[in-house]
Parts: C-alpha cells; sequence; structure tokens
C-alpha cells in the first residue's frame, strides 16, 4: 500500500488530467463553433441564417464562460502543495474519514488508486465547507450521517 504523499501525488496527478481533458474539450467545442460560423457565413441568408447565427454565438458564449471556470480550477490546482503535512483539513488535504476519503483540491470525483476510491472535492463545496480546519480526532455531520476524521496528509 502507497504512503499518504504518494497518494496525494496521483490524486493531483488525476484532478490535472481531468482538467486538462475538461479544457481540451472546451477549447475544441470552441474550435468547432467557429468553424461552423465560417461555413454559415459563406452559405445562407436570410431569417434562418440569422437564427443559426445567433444560435452559435449563444454556444460560443457558453463555452468561453466554461472555459474560463476551467482555467480559474487548474489555476486552483497549480497552487497546491502536494508535499505539506496538514494538521487541519483545507486545500491540498488527503482526509480519510470512517465513511470514505476525500483530497481536498477541485471537484473531479470518483478517483480510484489501487482499488481504493477517493473523491476529489473542491473545498468550497458541501463537504469540503463542512471538513475544512478540522483535526484527527473531529466529527463532523454531512447529510444527516456522522464522520469522523481518521487520519490526514
Amino acid at each position: 500500500m502507497k504512503e499518504g504523499f504518494e497518494i496525494k501525488r496521483e490524486l493531483y496527478h488525476k484532478c490535472t488530467e481531468y482538467i486538462d481533458q475538461r479544457i481540451e474539450l472546451i477549447q475544441k467545442k470552441l474550435d468547432d463553433v467557429a468553424e461552423s460560423r465560417s461555413n454559415e457565413t459563406k452559405s445562407s441568408a436570410g431569417d434562418k441564417h440569422e437564427t443559426g447565427r445567433t444560435m452559435m454565438q449563444l454556444e460560443e458564449q457558453k463555452a468561453t464562460v466554461q472555459l474560463y471556470a476551467a482555467l480559474e480550477v487548474k489555476q486552483i490546482l497549480n497552487q497546491l502543495d502536494v508535499e505539506t503535512t496538514n494538521t487541519h483539513t483545507g486545500l491540498g488535504s488527503l482526509v480519510r474519514c470512517d465513511t470514505g476519503s476525500y483530497f481536498i483540491a477541485i471537484s473531479a470525483g470518483k478517483l480510484v488508486i489501487e482499488g481504493t476510491k477517493y473523491y476529489g472535492i473542491s473545498l468550497p463545496s458541501p463537504i469540503g465547507l463542512i471538513l475544512a480546519g478540522k483535526s484527527v480526532g473531529d466529527e463532523v455531520k454531512y447529510n444527516g450521517k456522522v464522520m469522523k476524521i481518521l487520519e490526514m496528509c
């Protein structure tokens, strides 16, 4: 079994892959919209053309907002120091509770390392806020269940 810092490094790597893939997908969507707009400009005219153009602009705006949000998440991830030992839960903490294990970094969902499930959560998420500032041995209540913090790295 791997030690805490090795697991944190792997979780960090998985979170980095997750956000990089998300950025890549959003960028591809923006490229596709730009290409569609270029093709649309070359062809139609009239009301149908204006409706298609408006729809493409809305898609582009939506994707641009998603891209900026993903880049902000990547910036948060880049600020993490996975080599730090944490005595209180916060950004970059690996927290093992009796109900599950959490890597407080970004919302990346379930992450599996050597068959063990970890959950990538952001600090401002509901569970991240509940765990913030807690120590080993503390108990917190989440979704009506009491969770005890067993270990932290």
